[in-house]
C-alpha cells in the first residue's frame, strides 16, 4: 500500500453522529481496503432468515444465532461466508481483494460501479485450509461453493452474510475525516458474537480510551 494505509481486518464502529440508517450503530468488519476502495460486512444486523433456509449444507457449521446477517446494502441477493479458524497465525498471504475477485459463494465484487472480477482459483497457502482464505489473523472468507466437510473439522465459527458494504476510492477516507466512524482492532469473537445486537456497545466498552464512554450513549439522545 503506497497511498492508503490498509485497514483490512479492522472494525469500523459507527459514531452516534452517523445519520445513514443503513449503518446506524453498525459494526463493520473490513475485508478489503486499499486505494481501489473498501469492502466489509456489518456484523450486527441479524435477519429472521435461517442459514438452513438458503444454504442448508452450511447450517450445521453456522454459529448462534443460526441466521443470515445483512452484511450491507450492496448485492443483497449474494451470500458471503466469514469464519474463524482457531490457531491460525497472522499473515499477508491469501488476503482476498476486490481486484482478485476472491469473494466466495457468488458474492458480487462490484463496488461503486467497478466491474466484478472473475472468481479466483482457490490457492491455499501455508496453514490455510482448503476453502478458506485469510483476511486477518484467524478471520477469513469461506468458499461457499466448496463442500462443507472440507472445513467442518477446523472451523471455530461461521457466519453467513447477505450483501456487503462497499466504498469507492477515497470514499471511506472521506467518511473517516467527517467523523462517521471509529476505527478499532477486531477480535475473532466479534464475528461469532452470540448477542450481535449488543456488539456496538461491547466493542466500544472494551476500548482503553475515551471511546469506552461512548458505549453509554443513549439509543435516543433526547431522553438523556
Amino acid at each position: 500500500m503506497t497511498e492508503v494505509s490498509s485497514l483490512t481486518g479492522r472494525l469500523l464502529v459507527a459514531t452516534p453522529a452517523l445519520a445513514d440508517p443503513n449503518f446506524d450503530r453498525a459494526v463493520v468488519l473490513l475485508l478489503d481496503h486499499d486505494e481501489e476502495g473498501s469492502l466489509g460486512v456489518v456484523l450486527n444486523r441479524p435477519t429472521p432468515v435461517g442459514v438452513g433456509d438458503i444454504l442448508a449444507p452450511w447450517a450445521a457449521l453456522a454459529g448462534e444465532p443460526g441466521v443470515v446477517f445483512q452484511g450491507g446494502p450492496v448485492s443483497l441477493d449474494s451470500a458471503l461466508g466469514v469464519a474463524v479458524v482457531p490457531g491460525s497465525v497472522s499473515g499477508e498471504s491469501g488476503i482476498p481483494s476486490v481486484e482478485s475477485g476472491a469473494l466466495p459463494g457468488g458474492a458480487d465484487a462490484e463496488v461503486a460501479g467497478a466491474p466484478a472480477a472473475e472468481t479466483a482459483e482457490r490457492m491455499p497457502s501455508g496453514d490455510e485450509p482448503l476453502g478458506w482464505r485469510r483476511v486477518h489473523g484467524a478471520i477469513g472468507l469461506v468458499d461457499l461453493e466448496a463442500p462443507p466437510e472440507l472445513l467442518a473439522a477446523v472451523l471455530g465459527s461461521l457466519r453467513i452474510f447477505a450483501g456487503y458494504a462497499g466504498w469507492g476510492p477515497g470514499q471511506l477516507e472521506d467518511e473517516l475525516v467527517e467523523g462517521a466512524w471509529y476505527v478499532v482492532e477486531s477480535e475473532p469473537g466479534d464475528v461469532s458474537s452470540p448477542d450481535p445486537e449488543q456488539l456496538w456497545r461491547a466493542v466500544l466498552r472494551r476500548q482503553r480510551n475515551e471511546l469506552a464512554m461512548v458505549a453509554t450513549y443513549p439509543d435516543d439522545p433526547s431522553l438523556n
